[in-house]
């Protein structure tokens, strides 16, 4: 029955709540959803040829567990409107940074090879760092928001850079120099992207640039061993230019359609290092050649063309600016990692999204593509 409320007709609440639903189902961005559920297949197929039959066996039922995490926070992100979550960016990066100082101070040693970036309570170990894309991508959307109409001088944007180095250089001491530069990178394609006037951000990056020998003469051991074992594997074929050789060797051998499931030598002989971590698409490209790393840098390339549109589309300027942010998150994290793979990177350390093995990366991009998701809903009115 219709009851009488104060306002006059008032339906029942069941019947209401049906039409929110199909309302939903309706305006939900099914193709979005599901070129991310095609990739998140992939990679928890590809985990099991890498990790089966391994004492790594038990990262597979961990990943799927931790899918299905991501997909909760997915439709989370969803129906919060991205709006509140804009509003409250600056405490966002707040809590990053914060979060960095702690990792700074106590955080985990044992999972990094040296290396602290994870805070661990028990059996849950969150990396800030991955935190920090998200934050930056909301702040950089604020900053756009609040001055719409009047675009903001050199001397207000100033300060407000200075504030988004701080996690750049917190996350560069872990070390953690892949990350830190994917935050850059972040940065500056939705800088270049969306500001009017580029000649400020040319000359912060042409200042940028000049620092690389500073960088340089600052990097750890190790780091200048893998960007010099970057530039002649050869020099130390089973030190710091194994990974490469081995990645290069694994890729290659796959040839045009791959050595079928579970049968790469490389990945199931265990010469290839992380495997199921930084060099997933070695796994893939061993095992399904050619044509298989095609299709899947097709849906790749979908997801992105999708996640563009939608910013196109976006209702207001926030919106655009996360879309293309976290475009640019994924574009960066395919192009280092898969560069790496193919030994035209050297080894950073940089994770492929949702198939590379790992907690804090995969909800973070789950995440990522739940504030697109609920963009998405929201331009049509939802």
């Amino acid at each position: 029955m219709i009851g009488l409320g104060r306002g006059g007709l008032e339906l029942p609440r069941q019947r209401v709540g049906v039409s929110r639903w199909r309302r939903f189902r309706a305006r939900f961005d099914w193709p979005l959803f599901l070129a991310v559920l095609a990739i998140a297949g992939v990679g928890l197929l590809n985990l099991y040829s890498a990790t089966h039959g391994t004492r790594h066996a038990v990262k597979f039922d961990q990943q799927v567990v931790r899918m299905i995490i991501g997909v909760a926070v997915f439709y989370v992100a969803t129906f919060v409107d991205y709006r509140n979550l804009v509003r409250i960016a600056w405490f966002a990066l707040g809590f990053t940074i914060l979060a960095l100082f702690v990792v700074t101070l106590i955080g985990d040693l044992g999972m990094a090879k040296g290396s602290q970036r994870w805070l661990a309570a028990g059996p849950v170990r969150l990396q800030p760092s991955e935190l920090v894309k998200l934050a930056v991508i909301l702040v950089l959307a604020k900053m756009a928001q609040d001055h719409e109409t009047s675009p903001m001088t050199w001397a207000q944007v100033a300060p407000r850079l200075a504030v988004l180095i701080i996690p750049v250089l917190l996350i560069a001491m872990q070390p953690d120099l892949g990350s830190s530069i994917l935050v850059v990178m972040i940065i500056v394609s939705i800088g270049f992207l969306c500001v009017r006037n580029l000649w400020p951000l040319v000359g912060v990056t042409v200042v940028g640039l000049m620092f690389i020998p500073v960088l340089w003469e600052n990097m750890h051991a190790y780091q200048r061993q893998r960007v010099l074992a970057f530039l002649d594997p050869s020099t130390d074929p089973t030190g710091s230019g194994w990974h490469t050789r081995q990645s290069i060797f694994a890729v290659g051998s796959g040839r045009m359609t791959g050595k079928g499931f579970m049968e790469g030598t490389q990945n199931q002989f265990d010469f290839l290092p992380e495997h199921w971590t930084d060099f997933p698409f070695s796994v893939w490209a061993e095992e399904w050649g050619f044509l298989g790393s095609i299709v899947l840098l097709g849906v790749f390339a979908f997801l992105l063309f999708w996640i563009v549109s939608v910013a196109l589309a976006a209702r207001e300027r926030a919106g655009a600016i996360i879309c293309i942010g976290v475009a640019a998150m994924f574009f960066w994290h395919m192009v280092v990692n898969i560069a790496m793979v193919l030994g035209v990177a050297p080894v950073v350390g940089v994770t492929l999204p949702f198939i590379s093995y790992g907690g804090s990366s995969l909800i973070t991009c789950f995440f990522a593509v739940g504030l697109v998701s609920s963009i998405s809903l929201r331009r049509h009115g939802f």
